[in-house]
Order: C-alpha cells, then sequence, then structure tokens
C-alpha cells in the first residue's frame, strides 16, 4: 500500500527552537544589519568583503546548532508517510535530523556558487569563505543563497510537490514572505491542512485547516494525534 504523501512548509519558527536566529524577531539578524547591505545583488557588487563575512558567520551558527525535537518528528514520520519538506530556511537542520526529501526554496548556507555560472554549486565542510575563493572557472564564490530581489528558482517545484499533497502541515511561517506564503492556498478543499505557529492568521477561507497555537517542538505533539487518529 502506498504510504500517503505528506508536504510540509517549514519556516524561520522550526530553526529557532535550535537557537539560529530569524530576521523579523525582536533580537533577530535584521537589527544588526540593514537587508539592503547583505542580501540583496547590489550589495554584493557593492561590498562582497561584508557579504562574505555575513554569511560566514550564519553558517559558523548552523553548524554549531543541532535538529530539535520538530525535525527529528518529521524525519520520523518517513516511516508511516512519503514526507516532502519544502523549506523557507536555509540551514541543513532537516537533512541532519534524518529528512531525505527537502526542497530548499531560498538556498542552502552550507553551499556556495559561482558568480560566473549559478549552476557551479560547490558543499561546504567548513564555515569560512574567504576572498579569492574561486570555483573552476575562476569566478569568487558567492553564497548559494536567494537575495531579495532574485527569482526563487525552486517555487515551481514547491507548487508541484503541493499540488499533490494528501495532508499539508506548515510549521513556524509567517506566512508573509511571497511566492512561498501562498502556497497553503493551494491545496484543495479535501485536503487536511494544519498550521503549527503561535501566531495569528486570516485563513478562515481555507477548507479543513487546523491551527495549532504552539512552536514547532509542542506542536507536533499535537499534530502527531492527528495524524494517527
Amino acid at each position: 500500500m502506498a504510504k500517503k504523501k505528506l508536504v510540509v512548509f517549514t519556516g524561520a519558527g522550526i530553526s529557532a527552537e535550535s537557537g539560529i536566529k530569524t530576521f523579523r524577531d525582536s533580537g533577530g539578524l535584521w537589527e544588526e544589519y540593514k537587508i539592503e547591505d547583505v542580501a540583496t545583488p547590489s550589495a554584493w557588487k557593492k561590498d562582497p568583503t561584508l557579504v562574505t563575512q555575513f554569511y560566514n558567520l550564519r553558517r559558523k551558527q548552523v553548524m554549531e546548532a543541532k535538529p530539535n525535537a520538530a525535525h527529528y518528528f518529521f524525519a520520523e514520520l518517513q516511516n508511516t508517510y512519503d514526507v516532502l519538506i519544502i523549506t523557507q530556511n536555509i540551514d541543513d537542520l532537516h537533512e541532519r535530523a534524518g529528512s531525505k526529501n527537502v526542497l530548499h526554496l531560498h538556498g542552502e548556507i552550507m553551499k556556495v556558487r559561482s558568480t560566473l555560472n549559478e549552476n557551479l554549486i560547490y558543499d561546504l565542510k567548513k564555515w569560512e569563505v574567504k576572498m579569492g575563493d574561486k570555483c573552476e572557472k575562476g569566478s569568487q564564490l558567492r553564497p548559494h543563497i536567494v537575495w531579495f530581489g532574485e527569482m526563487v528558482p525552486n517555487m515551481d517545484k514547491a507548487v508541484t510537490m503541493v499540488q499533490e499533497a494528501e495532508i499539508f502541515v506548515t510549521v513556524g511561517t509567517s506566512l508573509n514572505v511571497y511566492p512561498a506564503a501562498g502556497l497553503v492556498e493551494i491545496p484543495g478543499p479535501d485536503v487536511p491542512k494544519y498550521i503549527l505557529d503561535p501566531g495569528t492568521f486570516d485563513l478562515k477561507h481555507i477548507a479543513n485547516l487546523t491551527h495549532i497555537r504552539e512552536k514547532a517542538g509542542d506542536g507536533v505533539k499535537q499534530l502527531g494525534s492527528f495524524l494517527v487518529a
């Protein structure tokens, strides 16, 4: 018997419980840096050294962090469901927890790519990238991140995944960043939908939706009771 397809859409809230700073929360990264200085194509052109240093620090933070209960929960669900994870997060905590099918919408902090050819992508084993580190074509390596103002290349894949979902879950996302936030609007009325987040959402128009008003770690405990019911 084929496993039901469960699609999970995760945001910064799930990684925050592993100690990774978010951009929007109080004390988050945007209080220390301006978006336009570190997370746009123009910032890279203006000061690639600053951008490289910024992502070096983020990479170091990710490498020191560990997956939390919510990450492990979705990895374990692979035993009973066909779990597909779509994440806005650039960390690798889902993978380190054991999830096999993870689609990163906004890039991956543990990868860099060529500034000459965006298809030349390299895995990193260390946290520091230096100016002068180049791809095989001789161009400076940049973070493999989707910056503000850039296209989201995996968006079409994400839409297709959500269209095929038999159960849809969102965890730790404000649903404010588009186009990704629109994914919750895609599943049909017969598809059970769950939002795990303590925030408030105006989603009364979405059928078959359950809002679990908890952070990720506590929320997955309640979600588990729904999934086995």
